[in-house]
């Protein structure tokens, strides 16, 4: 059996961390910071903000869910992605309040065992095509952030996963729980969904450093609001940050 080469982790990170401030200093980001105001309201219009690092996007006909967490229900789901299988994230109750029966669930398996009919299971490099919508699962994980000595909250190894979506021609990638990564490198995308709150995910700084190495044209922090997190940590993360940057209302 072949084994992949080992990547190191704690390197990659730096190098990250050094291009983003190198980036920084002379004013360039990834696909440029000149979007008008206009542009960005219209790549961001639906997207909808329900705190934490839940959202509702609409669009092509279909109401998208991801990781929905104290939603209190509203419009029902054609698909639901699920990032991994925390509590904040994979809601059964949360998901049976906007579920119709022939909602499409797209989780993990860890995350995908707690519900029931109507689940894809993914794991991170998957593409699918759903209901016509395109679906990346990216790897999502941490590199330095523990709940014990060498234990992260979000292993490498879990199989955790950030998902590219592609509604009405504009790609949007939410990140899921993790740390800056080499695979950030990779990602293609027009709007960016960035964890900033710190602990269990990136701080402000780290999410800044990705930011400008990820390929997008904006960025809205999440993973802060619902008891985890301020929004202090988004407004951080916006004066820092090399890429335009949107904070949305929790609705």
């Amino acid at each position: 059996m072949k084994t992949r080469p080992r990547i190191n982790t704690a390197f990659a990170v730096v190098g990250l961390a050094m291009a983003a401030g190198i980036l920084a200093a002379t004013g360039i980001c990834a696909y440029g910071a000149e979007e008008s105001p206009s542009e960005l309201a219209r790549m961001t219009s639906n997207i909808h903000w329900l705190g934490h690092d839940s959202f509702r996007i609409d669009g092509d006909g279909q109401v998208i869910y991801i990781d929905p967490y104290k939603t209190a229900g509203g419009a029902k789901a054609d698909l639901i992605l699920i990032t991994h299988d925390h509590a904040d994230h994979a809601s059964p109750e949360d998901v049976a309040t906007i579920r119709r029966s022939d909602t499409i669930i797209v989780a993990p398996s860890a995350a995908a065992a707690k519900f029931s009919d109507q689940v894809q299971i993914v794991k991170p490099g998957d593409k699918l095509d759903i209901r016509g919508i395109s679906i990346e699962a990216v790897p999502a994980y941490n590199v330095n952030k523990f709940r014990s000595p060498g234990v992260p909250f979000h292993p490498r190894d879990s199989g955790h996963v950030g998902y590219i979506v592609t509604v009405k021609g504009t790609r949007i990638y939410h990140a899921g729980d993790t740390d800056a990564i080499p695979e950030m490198q990779s990602v293609h995308c027009d709007v960016a969904l960035l964890p900033v709150s710190g602990i269990y995910v990136m701080t402000a700084e780290e999410a800044a450093s990705a930011a400008a190495m990820i390929h997008t044209r904006v960025v809205i922090p999440m993973h802060v609001g619902k008891g985890i997190g301020s929004l202090k940590d988004a407004e951080r993360f916006k004066t820092l940050s090399t890429v335009p940057t949107v904070i949305l209302k929790v609705e």
